[in-house]
């Protein structure tokens, strides 16, 4: 409906550089328009006045979804639209179900990589935000209908390898008989234990350095072993927390395998000037290109890639892959400064690949203790906050319910959906504070909250099963105009400009906005009546919003629990 009345406004009024938007309150309709505000000062005339002009000449040519449209301010001005419109959009919502709010206006292939563990490390709350948002974004542009490619770029090779290494040869060794999760733990105190001697002991220091050396030659077949036996324990953990999380990438793609190609490709560009060598090292003055940027270190003086170079050669070898029209690398901003050195110098070498790709970053996800250091291995993983979550919600569940338990499946959802609404409720590039109380309320500003409500419309599809009313999408006889009907038909919109604006948290925002106003039309009406003519719209109602918080909800990455 916004772009017909934007249409509308360019064939009647003309073109001009106006928005059409809903209003801060639905008393002031359901669509404002700006456009006399916008072209008073070039027409030489007072906003109010010239609205007042574009008025008579849009009254006269109304468009059949529109009740009325009046001013409002200093000059906006306000449209109303009829019931016949947002019953129609009951009946469109009971229609399309699952497919209600995707379209098919972007015709591109969209690559996201995000997550980016260390294996040998466990996932840190830093991950687990990143995988949050950059799930979100994927799905926003796939039901804006984009192909969408999910990918993750995994720490292989580095001192953190080395550490772990060490830790494990100095501890038992490679154990057999462990389940996973004690194999996880293993190998996370081994990091911890190799992370502190590094810090206290030269001997030790070098003795990792060494090993270090060794992981990028790949020729010591104790030290491969052992990182190849602590490798696939990391993945498979890491993929059970992403089957917890809502994601399945299409392709996990490693450090260690663009070392080589690093190497080669800066040599390559060295010779045609890109990069030089300063004290034994190879590096790229980025400052040439850009004063506000800085000079980085691309191959060591020991002939070792760095980060900066294997990412240059993994965006070449992803673009290989993929042949993406978009990229997207997501991680947190403490890596602003350093992608616009990488993405400046892969401009220099492929610009073609660099045009496209670009660098997405989010905040910090911080407890009350504030942000957490990983560097000596005491970092809160994004399991254990995962778990906290799912044990608070079991707790709750215990206290308010008694012996009517939900099940296991079920409380993982909802606790799930408490650490996602609390990542995606704000601009990716906000920090956010965990609040793990408030984000598992049932009840508010909460990702339980719209779980709670959308099985609450399931209820009442089941009560009016056994009843025997049948939801009907015609218009009613003696109901007045609800705030939730009027929220409904937003959301096809609202998904269409969180995907271009990057912007999961507007998706947030409407989505308890329609809550609210469907928990509120509860409060009033009695939706199941055999008696009541209009049981049957209120039903359709019910039933749609469920549907589009189902949809909403899938969108940012969670699911509907069977019982609440």
């Amino acid at each position: 409906m916004q772009e017909a009345i934007r249409n509308w406004i360019q064939q009647y009024i003309g073109e001009g550089d106006f928005v059409v938007e809903y209003p801060t309150s639905l008393d002031y309709g359901d669509y404002a328009i700006n456009l006399a505000l916008v072209n008073a000062k070039n027409e030489g005339k007072n906003p109010r006045e010239l609205a007042e002009i574009y008025l008579e000449k849009l009254q006269e040519n109304l468009l059949p979804e529109i009740e009325k449209i009046e001013i409002a301010g200093p000059g906006f001005i306000n449209v109303f639209l009829k019931r016949d419109f947002f019953v129609q959009t009951v009946g469109e919502v009971l229609d399309k179900k699952g497919e209600f709010g995707k379209n098919d206006s972007v015709k591109e292939k969209i690559s996201y990589e995000y997550t980016n563990t260390n294996v040998l490390k466990p996932m840190h709350i830093g991950h687990l935000m990143g995988n949050v948002i950059g799930e979100s974004l994927s799905r926003l542009a796939e039901w804006n209908g984009a192909e969408v490619v999910r990918n993750t770029y995994q720490g292989d090779v580095g001192l953190h390898i080395a550490k772990t290494i060490w830790g494990i040869r100095n501890s038992e060794g490679i154990v057999a008989g462990k389940n996973l999760s004690e194999e996880v733990a293993y190998i996370g105190d081994a990091y911890t234990k190799g992370s502190e001697v590094y810090e206290e002991s030269e001997e030790a220091q070098k003795e990792i350095k060494d090993i270090n050396k060794k992981v990028y030659e790949g020729n010591d077949s104790e030290i491969n072993t052992i990182k190849e036996w602590a490798k696939d324990i990391s993945l498979r953990h890491f993929r059970e927390l992403y089957k917890i999380l809502g994601t399945e990438f299409d392709g996990e793609l490693f450090e260690s395998e663009v070392a080589e190609g690093a190497v080669k490709v800066v040599e390559e560009f060295k010779a045609k000037g890109i990069f030089e060598e300063s004290d034994g090292a190879i590096v790229f003055n980025a400052e040439k290109y850009n004063e506000a940027l800085h000079t980085r270190v691309f191959i060591t003086s020991q002939g070792v890639p760095t980060y900066e170079a294997k990412d240059i050669a993994h965006a070449i070898r992803k673009y290989e892959l993929y042949n993406f029209d978009t990229s997207f690398i997501i991680t947190a901003n403490e890596q602003n400064e350093y992608f616009k050195v990488v993405l400046t110098a892969l401009g220099q070498i492929r610009p073609d690949i660099a045009e496209k790709t670009k660098h997405l970053s989010h905040g910090m996800l911080k407890l009350t203790t504030g942000k957490m250091s990983s560097r000596k291995g005491n970092v809160i993983t994004g399991e254990s906050l995962i778990n906290e979550a799912i044990d608070s919600v079991r707790k709750i569940v215990a206290e308010n319910k008694g012996e009517e338990q939900i099940s296991e499946e079920d409380t993982e959802k909802i606790g799930v959906a408490a650490i996602k609404y609390s990542i995606l409720k704000q601009a990716p590039g906000k920090d956010i504070i965990f609040d793990i109380e408030k984000s598992i309320s049932f009840e508010g500003d909460s990702g339980p909250y719209l779980q709670y409500t959308a099985v609450r419309t399931k209820s009442i599809e089941e009560k009016a099963r056994e009843a025997g009313v049948e939801a009907k999408a015609e218009n009613p006889t003696d109901l007045k105009l609800y705030e939730v009907e009027r929220v409904l038909h937003r959301f096809p919109e609202v998904i269409n400009h969180a995907y271009a604006e990057l912007a999961p948290q507007t998706v947030v925002t409407y989505l308890i906005e329609l809550a609210s106003a469907f928990n509120h039309f509860y409060a009033e009406e009695k939706i199941v009546d055999t008696k009541d003519v209009d049981s049957s719209y209120k039903l359709a109602l019910s039933q749609a919003v469920g549907q589009v918080l189902v949809n909403g909800l899938n969108v940012l990455g969670m699911s509907i629990p069977q019982k609440m």
